[in-house]
């Protein structure tokens, strides 16, 4: 059970019992099912969608004019700059 604020009063058996008994008389406040809810569980994931597998994130330190050069040519300067690493890896392999 997560922490509460000071103060916080809960709900004893019997009140908790009758404010159940409450919302499920409630024909337009019924508690869904398990199923029910089952069937209305999103079905796109939140977040970042998961990488392909063959790269790996990491953190490097560049100079600032190095990074500018980089940004200035717009969006994909990642995905170029990656490839400016591949060739210089090949040709000095």
């Amino acid at each position: 059970m997560p922490k509460l604020k000071p103060g916080t009063i809960l709900p004893t058996a019997v009140e908790d019992a009758a404010i159940t008994a409450a919302a499920q008389a409630d024909p337009d406040a019924r508690p869904f099912t398990d199923a029910q809810w089952e069937e209305i569980k999103p079905q796109a994931r939140r977040g970042r969608r998961l990488g392909s597998g063959s790269k790996v994130q990491v953190t490097i330190r560049l100079d600032i004019d190095t990074v500018q050069r980089l940004r200035a040519t717009g969006a994909g300067w990642q995905t170029r700059a990656n490839e400016v690493l591949r060739n210089w890896v090949k040709r000095h392999a």
